[in-house]
């Protein structure tokens, strides 16, 4: 039996590509790829990837990096506000950066700050840096981050896009085994759709939704 979606739902999809190690499917309707769950690596295999990790607060270069999320939300959101760094990983940085300008952070990781108080609480903005291709329900875990944001309030989300490079099947980014999904423009789309979003395209990896006032 073909899995859903893990996007949109949606039951049809095709094979989009296939390498040495696992295969890749597109759905028809939100333009989404994905791997199938049997390709998964187990929680600990993928935390053991993860441990491998060097960026930390102190390397310039990953500072450089992070700005490219941090300047937009800056420019969107007024120092003072509350914000949520989903997807910390081991060395939060963006968090600090934030906290530097003013703003008041939360950080959420499944695997390195596991604390479920911060679904109990809003925030002005949330950001998702190089998370949202490891998640394996990622409408769930993304629907869960959107009825977090206050009205007014912005979702900064970067990934690669594949319909960004000429041939997947020599991408680069597909070769991580802890990456599961990759997102399209039109994902991106059909999320802003759904949830009556504004999107802004902010970089060929960064886009940023908008929640309205009146959701």
């Amino acid at each position: 039996m073909n899995p859903l979606c893990p996007l949109c739902s949606c039951d049809t999809h095709h094979l989009f590509s296939r390498d040495a190690r696992r295969c890749y499917r597109r759905c028809f309707t939100c333009k989404t790829v994905f791997v199938p769950p049997q390709y998964f690596l187990s929680s600990d295999d993928e935390r053991a990837r993860y441990d491998l990790h060097t960026n930390a607060p102190d390397e310039s270069g990953y500072r450089t990096f992070l700005r490219r999320m941090l300047m937009p939300m800056h420019k969107r959101i007024a120092s003072g506000g509350a914000g949520l760094d989903f997807g910390s990983g081991p060395g939060p940085t963006l968090c600090l950066m934030f906290e530097d300008l003013g703003y008041r952070m939360h950080i959420y990781d499944c695997f390195y700050a596991d604390d479920a108080r911060v679904w109990e609480r809003s925030y002005d903005f949330i950001t998702a840096t190089e998370v949202v291709e490891h998640l394996h329900q990622p409408y769930r875990e993304l629907l869960r981050l959107w009825r977090c944001l206050k009205p007014d309030g912005y979702l900064g989300i970067m990934t690669s896009r594949y319909d960004d490079i000429e041939d997947f099947s020599s991408w680069h980014y597909k070769l991580d085994p802890t990456h599961v999904i990759f997102f399209s423009m039109e994902s991106f789309l059909w999320l802003s759709q759904r949830w009556q979003a504004d999107l802004e395209v902010i970089d060929r990896d960064i886009v940023i939704l908008h929640k309205r006032v009146n959701d």
